[in-house]
């Protein structure tokens, strides 16, 4: 399902996981955590990592700004004015010494990026103005080295029910600011003279626009990353309300942020229950937490019945492996007797949920409670189809799961089966003990992993659609108590999304 110490800006925009500025401020109850339904925590150790997309993310900003054409003049004794003129003002060969973030727990994220040096190149026109007129003739074109250290302070708040952030709060610092005309790097008087003229103008220009780009290029980045999330938790008319349910959390070691997690399909809206969160069920030795509560699951569960996605067919071969489970007298019987000598080609199972099914969340794993229907038709050749048997189940199953090798992997621990109707053709009455016994050992055996196994690979196909694959996810546990259920995991960054991010704003 859904995916902020010593960092750079490219970790600012997977700290803002669920960012949307807008203008009114929220308003939570008085109960902290009373409406929590999802949890996200990053911590330091992930901060580490995303360190790496400092440079990239800086670079952009620089490249991205536009610098307005420069324009001044100054009377000098002898000369009369001096007019100048800087256009074209292009940045190159950026690069960044260290980076450096301290999280505060007042709500602000210091970001210091250390030592970004830049080449600014352009045209410079220069001229001599009398008393009535001005007249520019004489232009070269210009190298600017700097070196420059910036201070951005990100300050999270939440406005209507999103994560805002505000990287307005940003200074440069010059530490060099040399001008070369023409590749000419030996001093003059030329250059001396220009340098004192525009020094001053050309820092103010550079920090309005490259700390207007830096800010710009936060929101674009925590937009981009809020539509990867919003996606990823969403397939087809199944979303979930990724609204914040309170502010967001700066400590030392982590930034937190929660959400309500209520699940929207169709004209069906799901309703607040009691949530069990609290910050100390979180650790921060992994990168990264996500905390789900019991109710989330069950409304998405819900919402799957209500869009009859809990049904499945079997046959043909699948079909045979389901009633083939071993090979005694008793069981060729039976089957003999279900299938009335039709071959499993011509044959078909039908499972579906009669009603929404209800989970738990415990220590031992999530049971699942669902009242399932079983109907076998067979095709007999120049015949009508023919419903051969149908029965009622109520089904539950302990699961335990697990992420491996990009898989999602369910584990069925335990089962419990409770017929609530059965009708068998072979058998009208019902006596004959020897067809219900085979289906319930078969239902138990090898119905409901076939069926736990085809939800393993439709969830796995479902996460990997929305690029989780992509991930490089490490050592992933999935960890159930009772109401809820914590993942933590370590992962390696994906570049491509910072690269799809990138081509989309170049």
């Amino acid at each position: 399902m859904l995916w902020t110490c010593r960092m750079g800006l490219g970790t600012f925009g997977i700290l803002l996981v669920l960012v949307h500025a807008s203008a009114a401020p929220c308003e939570f109850g008085s109960l902290p955590y009373s409406t929590t339904g999802i949890v996200c925590r990053i911590t330091k150790p992930a901060a580490l990592l995303l360190n790496q997309e400092t440079a990239r993310v800086i670079q952009a900003a620089f490249q991205n700004a536009r610098f307005p054409n420069i324009t001044g003049e100054r009377s000098m004794r002898l000369l009369g004015t001096v007019a100048y003129g800087l256009t074209n003002i292009q940045v190159n060969d950026l690069s960044i010494a260290q980076s450096e973030v301290e999280l505060q727990e007042d709500g602000v994220i210091h970001i210091t990026i250390k030592n970004v040096t830049a080449v600014f190149k352009g045209t410079l026109t220069y001229g001599y103005t009398g008393a009535l007129f001005l007249k520019f003739f004489h232009s070269v074109d210009f190298e600017i080295d700097s070196s420059i250290d910036l201070q951005i302070n990100v300050n999270l708040m939440c406005q209507k029910d999103r994560v805002a952030a505000d990287a307005s709060d940003c200074y440069l610092t010059f530490h060099k600011l040399a001008l070369h005309l023409q590749g000419d790097k030996e001093p003059g008087w030329l250059k001396q003279l220009f340098t004192d003229f525009i020094s001053f103008t050309l820092k103010l220009v550079l920090k309005r626009e490259v700390c207007k780009e830096i800010n710009s290029l936060a929101q674009m980045l925590a937009d981009f990353v809020l539509d990867l999330a919003e996606n990823f938790v969403q397939d087809g008319d199944i979303k979930v309300d990724l609204s914040l349910a309170s502010d967001p959390v700066i400590k030392a070691n982590y930034v937190e942020t929660h959400h309500k997690g209520l699940v929207r399909y169709k004209n069906y809206s799901d309703v607040f229950s009691n949530r069990v969160f609290s910050p100390s069920l979180l650790s921060d030795s992994r990168m990264l937490y996500f905390w789900f509560s019991e109710h989330t699951f069950n409304s998405l569960a819900l919402a799957a019945f209500l869009d009859k996605r809990l049904a499945l067919t079997i046959r043909g071969e699948k079909l045979q492996v389901l009633f083939e489970m071993e090979d005694t007298e008793a069981q060729q019987k039976a089957v003999q007797m279900i299938f009335q000598g039709t071959s499993y080609n011509n044959s078909v199972a039908k499972v579906w949920s009669l009603a929404h099914p209800q989970i738990s969340v415990l220590r031992k794993g999530t049971v699942v409670k669902s009242l399932v229907a079983v109907e076998v038709s067979i095709f007999p050749p120049g015949e009508e189809p023919l419903v051969v048997l149908y029965m009622e189940k109520e089904i539950t199953v302990t699961i335990q799961a697990a992420y491996a090798e990009k898989k999602l992997i369910l584990h069925p621990l335990d089962s419990r089966i409770e017929f609530k109707a059965f009708r068998c053709a072979a058998d009208p009455s019902g006596n004959d003990p020897s067809i219900r016994n085979f289906l319930q050992t078969m239902v138990s055996a090898v119905g409901i992993p076939e069926v736990i196994s085809r939800i393993e690979l439709a969830l796995t196909s479902l996460m990997n659609s929305k690029g989780l694959h992509l991930f490089e996810i490490k050592n992933p546990e999935i960890i159930t108590r009772k109401g809820y259920i914590i993942v933590q995991l370590d992962f390696g960054f994906p570049n491509h999304l910072l690269l799809d991010f990138f081509e989309k704003t170049s």
